[in-house]
């Protein structure tokens, strides 16, 4: 890649300084530490920011995000969606929970804005109302991804966004001596989306990738 290309990156990564969304510049800052002690590796700047702009496009009221970590990526969509807009959050880990409404609290984020869901996302989703959310979002090497695609198209409402980072999965996808199970799952997840005649898609290099689609009214 020409270096000129790789410091067009780097400068959109930089574009949006995440100290300034909340009033504790520290807030995204110690989530992150908290995500890696926790080996939950949290989205980069530049996803987030995108993240942050797709949930402010639609306006969102109601989203669900699956794979809450740390709360990194909860605090970027949280800071896009309509200031009343409810954000549901699953992880199947306990401490990742504790950890993200730990970082909820230092954002003051107010308590009914988030609802923390411990357990299995795919038993969790099935539960959730067909066509009831602005925004779905899940990391794309997340376990069932393509079973979490089918349920992410349930549950959002015609015009709605889908929001997928870490679609580059560590630059791996685009590699193609990288055969591991899970790069190849990214794989078919990305090429389901692309195939999907109800979705309109892109896959950007911001962060680790972040692939969107909007659900066709």
């Amino acid at each position: 890649m020409p270096s000129g290309k790789v410091a067009g990156w780097a400068h959109g990564e930089e574009f949006l300084d995440e100290a300034t969304l909340f009033a504790d510049d520290g807030v995204l800052a110690r989530a992150r530490e908290r995500g890696s002690e926790l080996g939950a590796t949290p989205v980069l700047p530049g996803a987030g920011a995108l993240m942050r702009v797709l949930a402010a496009s639609v306006r969102a009221r109601s989203a669900v995000e699956i794979g809450t970590g740390s709360g990194v990526g909860s605090l970027y969509l949280l800071s896009g969606m309509h200031p009343d807009g409810v954000l549901t959050t699953i992880d199947p880990e306990v401490e990742n929970q504790r950890a993200a409404r730990e970082a909820f609290a230092e954002a003051g984020i107010r308590t009914p804005r988030v609802r923390t869901i411990a357990g299995r996302p795919r038993d969790v989703v099935g539960r959730l109302t067909d066509h009831a959310y602005d925004l779905v979002s899940f990391p794309a090497h997340a376990p069932h991804s393509l079973d979490l695609l089918e349920h992410a198209r349930r549950l959002l409402r015609p015009g709605g966004v889908l929001v997928i980072p870490h679609a580059l999965f560590h630059d791996r996808v685009p590699d193609p001596t990288a055969r591991d199970a899970t790069t190849q799952s990214v794989r078919a997840l990305l090429r389901a989306v692309s195939e999907a005649e109800d979705l309109v898609a892109v896959l950007t290099g911001s962060g680790d990738g972040v692939l969107a689609a909007v659900l066709r009214p």
